[in-house]
């Protein structure tokens, strides 16, 4: 049979080896197995042999219920959910502002990134006690709807979401690519969670439909106690799977990424013709500048992500024209909309709410032009994909300070 085995005869020969393997697998791992049994030495056998069991050993690492991973995972998904619940309880009576519900969900999903990464101690404690200080610092506000407390509301969540950024990337916290994974995670979690989420709320209403029939409304009861515990433990589950390599979050988002890029462009593109059309006017309309400025913040996002899921070995094609189209459509609306904020700066005078727009629009602005240049380097093939990426990910950190600025020190600047 030696000098009929097929594999034994193509040996030196990696081509024809690939080709008979795709052309009858079943009869690639026949001959392949007596080739085996008479060469187990052969460098080539080897690697074919790790090839086609390389799904056995996979299987026995899958997540299971008794794995310290899986099982950290389920407390801190149950602390979230009664954390969240109890943080409900004063919400509700009006104690402490609602911004508080995220301190039931965020501190845990930065605690299983600790756990997973195990970072240095000191990266441990730092996170620890700036989590305790926002906390505390943000019940020592008064709860009102001045326009400084309410800037605190809005940034508060920027700053605890670049301190997750830091249990993930634990000791790495300097790389880029530690900081490109992480932004790649928060699009595979926010799929995730809306996929599962969605499932959740179907759920819920069968539950109360059903409880309805017998004469029971279980409405309020279900959202306080059940829909609440659920959302926030959702989070760290979510948190688990993309963290274990979830196929279905990772093989959907560099498609979203590239059909959303197009669709934004056009969408904006026929919105920003009506406008003029219409004649709508941000110098003067204030409700139609912040809509602009949040045109600006979805714009941002939407290129970042795409951005961030380019894969590197990809050849360069009509979606970084398309990115580029929508970077310079980006920074004419922030241009547009600096201009109307110091206008309006001028005008009427100082107000926390026009600080922060000038402020934000400003480091938007930046980024934008970092982005822009590094990417027309890269399509002039100056540059590799990697100088884009770095002009993201070098950049998160001055957002975190700036969402750190208006949070800990508008209170004070406007009392």
């Amino acid at each position: 049979m030696d000098s009929n085995n097929s594999v034994l005869n193509l040996i030196t020969d990696p081509h024809e080896l690939e080709r008979m393997y795709r052309t009858d697998p079943k009869a690639f791992k026949k001959s392949f197995s007596y080739a085996w049994e008479l060469h187990p030495d052969s460098q080539v056998l080897r690697v074919w042999h790790e090839r086609l069991h390389f799904k056995e050993t996979a299987t026995k690492e899958k997540p299971s219920l008794y794995q310290k991973g899986f099982l950290v995972m389920a407390l801190l998904a149950i602390l979230a959910g009664v954390s969240t619940r109890i943080i409900f309880h004063f919400v509700e009576q009006e104690a402490i502002a609602p911004i508080n519900l995220a301190f039931g969900i965020i501190p845990f999903i930065a605690a299983y990134f600790v756990y997973h990464n195990k970072p240095k101690r000191s990266i441990i404690y730092s996170l620890s006690a700036l989590f305790i200080i926002s906390g505390f610092y943000l019940n020592m506000l008064p709860i009102n709807f001045k326009d400084s407390i309410i800037l605190v509301y809005l940034h508060l969540p920027i700053f605890l979401w670049v301190l997750v950024g830091i249990s993930f990337t634990g000791n790495d916290y300097l790389k880029g690519s530690k900081r490109l994974a992480y932004l790649k995670f928060n699009l595979e979690f926010g799929i995730l969670y809306a996929s599962l989420a969605f499932s959740g709320m179907v759920l819920a209403v069968l539950t109360m439909q059903l409880f309805s029939f017998v004469g029971l409304d279980i409405e309020d009861f279900y959202f306080s106690n059940i829909v609440l515990f659920g959302a926030a433990a959702l989070a760290i589950v979510a948190t688990y799977l993309v963290f274990m390599n979830l196929k279905l979050a990772k093989n959907i988002t560099p498609y979203i990424a590239k059909i959303f890029s197009p669709l934004v462009l056009l969408t904006l593109l026929v919105y920003l013709v009506t406008v003029l059309g219409v004649g709508e006017n941000p110098f003067v309309d204030r409700d139609f500048l912040i809509a602009f400025n949040g045109i600006l913040l979805g714009v941002l996002a939407v290129t970042i992500f795409s951005i961030t899921e380019r894969d590197s070995d990809e050849k360069k094609n009509i979606s970084d024209y398309i990115h580029v189209a929508l970077i310079v459509l980006a920074l004419i609306i922030d241009s547009v909309a600096l201009s109307a904020i110091v206008f309006r700066l001028s005008s009427f005078g100082m107000t926390p709410n026009r600080l922060a727009v000038l402020g934000v629009n400003i480091l938007i602005w930046v980024n934008l032009i970092w982005i822009m240049f590094s990417y027309m380097r890269f399509l002039q093939n100056k540059s590799e994909l990697s100088t884009i990426q770095d002009s993201v990910t070098k950049y998160l950190p001055v957002y975190g300070l700036w969402a750190a600025f208006v949070t800990f020190t508008f209170p004070m600047i406007f009392l």
